[in-house]
C-alpha cells in the first residue's frame, strides 16, 4: 500500500483532507460564479471586466495580509480542532450572505448598488475564513503524520485543493447562478460536519497571550520567521509563484471573452485545465523525490513554467478568430486550430507550477519546530498575500494604462525567471546545510 493510499484511509488525515477540499471548492464556486456572471452579464469593456476581476482577487487576498499573524498565533497556541469547527460554522453564515447577493443579481435587483457589494463583502469574509484555516491545514500535518508521510500528505492537500478548485470552477461555468447560490450554502454545512471529525491537535508549547495588534504582530512574525535564510528563500520563492498564479487567474475571464472571443464555459475550462495541471504536478513531484523534502527540482520546474507561459502568450497573440455576433462555446472553441496548443501550454504551466511549489510548502512545515509550524505558514501567507495584492494592483495599472491583455501574460514569464533564481538559492542553502551536518 502506498503512503498516499494509506493516508486517505486514515482518520488522522481524511477528515482534514475532506474539510479543506470542501472549503476550496466553495471558495472557487462562489468566486467564479460571481466573477463570470458579472463579467458576462453586466460589463461590456475589457478594462471594466479586468478591473472587477482584480478587485475580487484583491478583496479575497487582503485578509491574509492583515490577519495571518493572529491566525498563526492562534493555531500554534490553541487546539487546532476546535478552531476548525468555529471557522467552518462561520463559513455557513458567510455563504448565506453570498448566496443572497447571487440571487439578487440573478433577479436583477439593485445589482450594482447592493447585490455586487454584498457578494464582494462575502468574498472578503471568505478570505478571512481561509486566513484562519490556511495555517491549520498545513501545520496540523507534521503533528498528525510521521516524518516520512509529510511530503505525501502535503502533496495530497495541494492536489486535493486543486481538484476542489477544478470542481468548483467547472460548476461555476456551467450551472445557473441561482443553483450556485444554493450549493455554496449546502457545501458550507457539509464542511462544518466533516470538520467536526478532525482529531484533536493540542498546542506543542505553553499558551501565550495573543497579540491583537495586526501590524505589530505581522511585522514581528515575518521578521522572526525569515531570520533563517532557508525559510526566507522558500517564502519568497513561493510568493513569486502565487503572483504568477494571481496574474493568470485575473486575466483568464477577460482574456477568454475579449481576445479569444470565447464564452464563460471556455473561461471556466481554462481554470479547470490549470487546476488539473497543478494537481498532476503536486503528485508527480512526490514520486520524483521519493518522499524526501527537497528543493532539488524547484528551479528547473519553474523555468519550464516560464517556457509554457511564453508558449501561451504566443498562441494568444496569434489567435485571429472573431465570430460574427456570438462567442465560441466549448465545442466550437476546441475546433479552432490553435485551441489544443493553447490548452497544452496552460497545462504545462500548471504541472510545472505544482512541481515547483509543493516541496517548498513541505520544507516550511518540516524544517521548523512543530510548535512554530502554524506561525511559519502564517508568515508565508502574509508575504505571499502581499505579493499577490501587488500582482493584482499591477494588473489593474496595466489595464488602466491600456496594455493589451496578451502582453500582460509576459509579466508572468519574467516572474518565473526570478522564482527559478530563488529556488536555486534555496537548493544551494539546502546542500550547504547537509555538508555542515
Amino acid at each position: 500500500m502506498t503512503t498516499s493510499t494509506h493516508l486517505v484511509r486514515s482518520r488522522r488525515f481524511l477528515p482534514l483532507f475532506i474539510t479543506q477540499l470542501l472549503g476550496a471548492f466553495n471558495d472557487n464556486l462562489f468566486k467564479n460564479a460571481m466573477v463570470l456572471f458579472v463579467v458576462y452579464n453586466f460589463y461590456s469593456s475589457p478594462a471594466e471586466e479586468a478591473k472587477f476581476s482584480a478587485i475580487a482577487s484583491a478583496l479575497f487576498i487582503i485578509p491574509f495580509v492583515l490577519l495571518s499573524a493572529l491566525s498563526g498565533q492562534l493555531a500554534d497556541m490553541r487546539d487546532k480542532a476546535p478552531i476548525i469547527r468555529m471557522v467552518k460554522f462561520c463559513e455557513i453564515l458567510i455563504m448565506l450572505v453570498g448566496a443572497a447577493g447571487l440571487l439578487m443579481a440573478w433577479q436583477g435587483m439593485a445589482v450594482t448598488s447592493f447585490a455586487i457589494p454584498l457578494m464582494l463583502a462575502a468574498l472578503f469574509a471568505m478570505g478571512v475564513h481561509s486566513t484562519f484555516f490556511g495555517p491549520i491545514k498545513y501545520a496540523i500535518l507534521p503533528q498528525h503524520l510521521r516524518p516520512e508521510e509529510v511530503l505525501a500528505g502535503t502533496g495530497l492537500v495541494e492536489a486535493g485543493t486543486y481538484i476542489a478548485i477544478l470542481s468548483g470552477t467547472i460548476l461555476a461555468g456551467w450551472i445557473e447562478v441561482e443553483y450556485a447560490a444554493i450549493l455554496v450554502v449546502l457545501t458550507a454545512i457539509l464542511g462544518y460536519f466533516t470538520g467536526r471529525q478532525v482529531p484533536s491537535a493540542p498546542p506543542q508549547q505553553a499558551p501565550e497571550k495573543l497579540d491583537f495588534n495586526v501590524w505589530r504582530s505581522s511585522i514581528k512574525l515575518v521578521r522572526n520567521t525569515t531570520s533563517d535564510r532557508r525559510v526566507f528563500e522558500a517564502i519568497i520563492a513561493i510568493s513569486f509563484f502565487w503572483v504568477v498564479g494571481t496574474v493568470l487567474f485575473i486575466q483568464f475571464p477577460p482574456l477568454a471573452k475579449n481576445v479569444l472571443s470565447a464564452s464563460k464555459e471556455v473561461a471556466s475550462l481554462f481554470l479547470v485545465i490549470f487546476s488539473v495541471g497543478v494537481a498532476i504536478g503536486s503528485i508527480s513531484i512526490n514520486a520524483l523525490l521519493k518522499g524526501t523534502v527537497s528543493a532539488r527540482y524547484s528551479s528547473p520546474s519553474v523555468l519550464f513554467m516560464g517556457f509554457f507561459v511564453v508558449c501561451f502568450y504566443w498562441v494568444c497573440h496569434s489567435w485571429t478568430y472573431a465570430p460574427a455576433g456570438g462567442l465560441l462555446n466549448v465545442s466550437t472553441f476546441l475546433a479552432e486550430p490553435l485551441a489544443i496548443p493553447l490548452l497544452l501550454s496552460l497545462l504545462g504551466i500548471a504541472v510545472a507550477g505544482g512541481m515547483f511549489v509543493v516541496p517548498l510548502y513541505a520544507f516550511l512545515t518540516t524544517f521548523v519546530d512543530k510548535s512554530q509550524t502554524a506561525r511559519t505558514i502564517a508568515a508565508n501567507n502574509i508575504v505571499n498575500s502581499g505579493a499577490m495584492v501587488i500582482g493584482a494592483l499591477v494588473c489593474g495599472a496595466l489595464n488602466w494604462s491600456g496594455v493589451a491583455l496578451t502582453e500582460q501574460v509576459l509579466l508572468s514569464a519574467v516572474l518565473c525567471v526570478i522564482s527559478a533564481a530563488l529556488g536555486h538559492l534555496l537548493y544551494k542553502s539546502e546542500c550547504a546545510a547537509k555538508v555542515v551536518s
